[in-house]
């Protein structure tokens, strides 16, 4: 490449950083180069990304290394997740361990970031340094998705009340302890009126009568769990594991049907 050839490169780069963009498209680069073939313009891209200038995030979708955002070649996904879901035009939001982390929980720093998008999601991402979880739903509560500032814009947040419930799905992944321990981080957050708007939304009862356990028994938000009671109150519920992995061994706590087959440990 020649020195005019790769000024205009570096200048391309640099224009987008002075927007505040650390990331970019093939299809952005094919409208800018447009004298070029895609096989150059592939070359190019490649040529950089050996230079650890710019890094391969997804097929069609670039990260911009500098100083500043790289970590171990890799910009942090909280920089470009947005980006990278606008430019595939599915709904998202920033959901569960990564969630809990952006709300303030100290001890959810994940190697993993979870992402959740409207069905069908995309594949999941996984390479030595990137790890992006993708899940799918058909909708969501639009109210329980908060917009949380970046360096590099917006991301769409799942709310400390959908984060719990979120989490409370996966629980074969993330455990029931792991589960208390941020939820004993983020309760201060939730309120009783948006997490029963929630809840009343929730298919899986089982997993409302597991948060209201938590927040009555463990954490003693008197408030939040009834919130939680006053739905189950209107219906019929059966007896659920607190664990769904440990059997259904163990005393019934009858307020909220749960079967207690293990002792909650929190790590704070």
């Amino acid at each position: 490449m020649g020195k005019k050839e790769q000024n205009k490169w570096n200048s391309f780069f640099l224009n987008l950083r002075e927007r505040g963009r650390c990331t970019f498209t093939f299809d952005d680069v094919r409208k800018h180069f447009n004298n070029l073939s895609e096989q150059s313009l592939s070359q190019e891209l490649y040529r950089y990304s050996v230079k650890k200038q710019i890094v391969k995030i997804r097929k069609g979708f670039y990260g911009i290394l500098t100083p500043e955002t790289a970590i171990g070649g890799m910009l942090p996904p909280d920089l470009f997740v947005d980006a990278l879901m606008k430019s595939l035009h599915k709904p998202y939001y920033v959901a569960m361990l990564s969630a809990a982390a952006l709300h303030g929980s100290a001890h959810q720093q994940p190697m993993e970031y979870f992402v959740v998008a409207q069905t069908p999601a995309p594949r999941s991402i996984r390479n030595n340094r990137l790890k992006i979880t993708f899940t799918s739903k058909k909708t969501w509560e639009q109210s329980a998705v908060e917009q949380k500032k970046t360096r590099a814009g917006y991301l769409n947040v799942s709310s400390t009340e959908l984060t719990a419930f979120d989490l409370l799905e996966n629980i074969h992944t993330f455990g029931i302890n792991r589960i208390t321990t941020v939820l004993e981080e983020l309760y201060e957050e939730m309120t009783p009126s948006r997490l029963s708007k929630i809840a009343k939304l929730i298919d899986n009862k089982a997993n409302i009568q597991r948060l209201g356990y938590i927040l009555d028994t463990v954490i003693n938000d008197e408030k939040l769990a009834n919130s939680l009671y006053e739905i189950l109150n209107k219906t019929s519920f059966s007896p659920v594991p607190l664990s769904p992995q440990k059997g259904k061994k163990g005393q019934i706590d009858n307020k909220w049907k749960i079967i207690v087959n293990m002792q909650i440990e929190s790590d704070l």
